[in-house]
């Protein structure tokens, strides 16, 4: 794919995308190259960053969010790292060990969730992943930013001295504070700090009976700051101790910068991946934002956007509580141009806008706001006229400008091609620039060019009916209100109701009807005629819809009917089933009644037991004796059913294992909360709600109201903390 020029950017607006999309970046190397994003170049790093946006948008949805992937930029230490001898300061050490193991963290993440993100992880897998550079790092600076003690024998022995020579010199200053305090030679506040080191606040009139060195004295001069002669000679010491633990540090950390530097290009593309993964996740939010997400892309030359938004007229409506109004439009081989015409302010440029934009967007790997059945195709090129273009500069007119503009489409266009033209042929004589335009537009259709054009000029829309992969389009207009409704209607062309606007807007009918005098009868009747067809056609749209809306009711009624008369059917043969046995029961209840009866009066055995066999024989006589096969055929049938039931049974029973593990690491990795005096509990599988009113160890005492339990900790969870 050929690049996509700066100006068809820049008419498309991309740039205030780039910018929403900086806004949502979180490092400083990510807002940079943010601003940077241009289209690919290749189907497959669109289709690659398509996916990898796709991916990150689904992990806000899921349990297995993306770590974070924050880090501060190191392109100074990178560059440090390239000049020999040079030695990093120990904060960037510390960036460089942060951004390694914020990778370690990636790759083992992504290792693990691969089936979820099977493009992040092979961008992750890619990376050449050195756990020894934070390793060496941890092993000499600590998480406060300060060089271990025992990042060398040496070190550890000087600041053992330099501790053992501190401690010398407080002995030595409290001797001396006590010795001078006493003799009341110091002044109330008996000391203070002067160049980082202790001294006796002496009285003025004493000043010479202090040994020792004068490190200054108060603004009035009342008090004389004295560094006693015990302490100068350790502090002597300690300044030469002092000075040979910086050499050591430096060397250490010079030593570490030479472990590091063979590595420079390994934390070079450490550094570019947070930063991809950094646009990625902005992407990600911005796709969140606008409701955006990823079409069909089809192999095939053909466009359709269903529900399409502009993205920054989304959200600025969002912002202000209004609505903004979808497209829906589509281009193909046997529709490969649409003219769309109509009056000023109704939606025309917008809709071309949008088209463009989301094209870019997607070529640019961000998920676009349409529904989720659309499908897109990608173009190599993309050439845009839209606006005022104008140049002081070059001394070029408008219609100059437009020419020029056309000139470069012609070199460039082809079937690969989708052209957005804005007023097509404007800017010179209606009847010159019109056929100019119309030459221009058979040329781009020979071509086999996708493209989209707004236009008020009667002679394009009549060659968007007369070619066969061409066809028009209107927005469409209130004609009582003559207020836009924003909404794209293919197949007809519209009026541009020049006429009925000038009228609405205070313009006298007298001046109108001179107006119309003046230009060809044909035109205005033709004007006319497509006006009243937009009409008619705007009727019919709307009876269409309440009449569809009316059938859909009358269909879920019938529906809904059916469905009560089927219950009602079950419910009558289920209750004449039952009412039958229930009188089969009943009759031979009362037989066996009076065989009882019978036999309580005259106690014959026999009598009765014949009674009762006679019955059974009966009853045996109405039901239908089954032969072997059909015992056998219930049998096979049983034992289908019951290996049936049994394999359902262990697909649930399965679920619940994996829905169990999920549910048991959802609590490990849920926050533990601290539990305080006065909070309202309840047993985790209870539903009485009680208040702590004292906690021992792992043990807490739940006050229910009429009675009290000790109970785990563990075992309560929290319903209300106490305020």
């Amino acid at each position: 794919m050929h690049k996509i020029h700066t100006k068809t950017l820049q008419d498309l607006e991309f740039n205030t995308v780039l910018e929403h999309i900086n806004l949502r970046c979180s490092t400083e190397l990510g807002k940079e190259l943010a601003l940077e994003i241009v289209p690919f170049s290749s189907k497959e790093e669109i289709l690659e960053h398509l996916g990898k946006t796709n991916e990150y948008v689904a992990s806000y949805v899921n349990e297995n969010r993306i770590p974070n992937h924050g880090f501060d930029s190191i392109t100074k230490e990178l560059y440090l790292l390239k000049i020999e001898n040079a030695t990093l300061e120990i904060g960037g050490f510390k960036k460089i060990g942060s951004i390694c193991s914020t990778i370690v963290i990636h790759t083992k993440f992504f290792k693990k969730f691969k089936e979820y993100y099977p493009l992040l992880f092979a961008n992750a897998e890619t990376l050449n992943v050195l756990p020894e550079i934070p390793n060496a790092i941890d092993a000499i600076v600590d998480k406060f930013g300060e060089v271990k003690d025992k990042a060398s024998n040496k070190l550890y022995d000087i600041r053992r001295e330099i501790n053992a020579v501190k401690g010398k010199i407080n002995g030595s200053f409290l001797s001396a504070l006590n010795s001078y305090n006493s003799a009341d030679y110091l002044d109330e506040i008996r000391e203070s700090v002067v160049e980082n080191r202790r001294v006796l606040a002496v009285k003025a009139m004493y000043r010479k009976k202090v040994k020792g060195a004068v490190m200054g004295t108060s603004k009035t001069g009342s008090i004389v700051y004295i560094e006693p002669e015990a302490t100068l000679r350790h502090s002597r010491e300690l300044n030469n101790l002092e000075f040979d633990e910086k050499e050591e540090v430096n060397r250490i950390l010079k030593e570490l910068t030479a472990a590091i530097r063979p590595f420079d290009y390994i934390l070079a593309t450490y550094q570019e991946y947070l930063a991809q993964i950094d646009i990625t996740a902005a992407k990600a939010k911005y796709a969140q934002d606008t409701k955006s997400l990823l079409p069909k892309i089809s192999e095939e030359r053909e466009m359709y956007l269903r529900d399409a938004y502009h993205p920054l007229l989304y959200l600025t409506n969002t912002r202000k509580n209004e609505k903004t109004w979808p497209q829906t439009i589509e281009l193909k081989q046997d529709n490969r141009i649409i003219v769309i015409s109509g009056p000023n302010a109704g939606g025309k440029s917008i809709t071309l806008k949008t088209i463009g934009l989301l094209q870019v967007m997607l070529q640019s790997g961000m998920l676009i706001p349409v529904h989720e059945r659309s499908t897109v195709c990608l173009f190599e090129k993309i050439l845009t006229d839209i606006g005022d273009n104008q140049s002081i500069e070059n001394h070029l007119s408008t219609y100059s400008y437009r020419l020029k503009n056309m000139n470069n489409f012609l070199k460039k266009c082809n079937d690969k091609t989708l052209f957005l033209i804005d007023e097509f042929g404007t800017g010179s004589d209606p009847e010159l620039g019109g056929a100019l335009a119309e030459a221009f537009l058979e040329v781009f259709y020979e071509r086999g060019a996708y493209g989209v054009i707004t236009t008020h000029y009667a002679n394009l829309k009549m060659l968007a009916n007369e070619l066969p992969h061409a066809t028009n389009a209107n927005m469409l207009f209130d004609a009582k209100s003559l207020e836009p409704t924003f909404k794209l209607m293919l197949g007809q062309a519209g009026s541009s109701f020049t006429f009925e606007v000038a009228q609405k807007n205070g313009i006298p009918y007298s001046l109108i009807n001179k107006a119309k005098k003046k230009i060809e009868r044909g035109k205005v009747r033709f004007d006319a005629t497509i006006a009243k067809m937009q009409k008619e056609r705007s009727k019919m749209e709307k009876t269409g819809s309440r009449l569809q809306e009316e059938e859909t009711k009358a269909r879920e009624e019938s529906r809904r009917l059916e469905e009560l008369n089927n219950k009602v059917k079950s419910k009558l043969e289920n209750y004449q089933e039952l009412y039958d046995h229930n009188q089969r029961m009943i009759y031979l209840g009362n037989k066996v009644n009076d065989a009882a009866e019978k036999y309580f009066q005259d106690n014959k055995k026999k009598v009765v037991i014949s009674e009762l066999l006679r019955i059974v024989e009966t009853e045996n006589s109405k039901r239908k004796k089954k032969t072997t096969k059909e015992v056998k055929a219930l049998k096979v049938k049983k034992k289908q059913v019951e290996e049936e039931v049994a394999k359902k049974v262990e697909v649930i029973r399965e679920k619940k294992k994996v829905e169990k593990k999920k549910a048991i690491v959802k609590e490990k990795l849920k926050p533990k909360y601290v539990f305080k005096i006065g909070d309202r509990v309840r047993l985790l599988d209870g539903k009485a709600v009680g208040s702590i009113d004292s906690l021992e160890k792992k043990k807490a005492i739940v006050n229910y109201g009429l009675f009290t339990t000790n109970v785990d900790v563990e075992k309560l969870e929290l319903v209300q903390a106490k305020k």
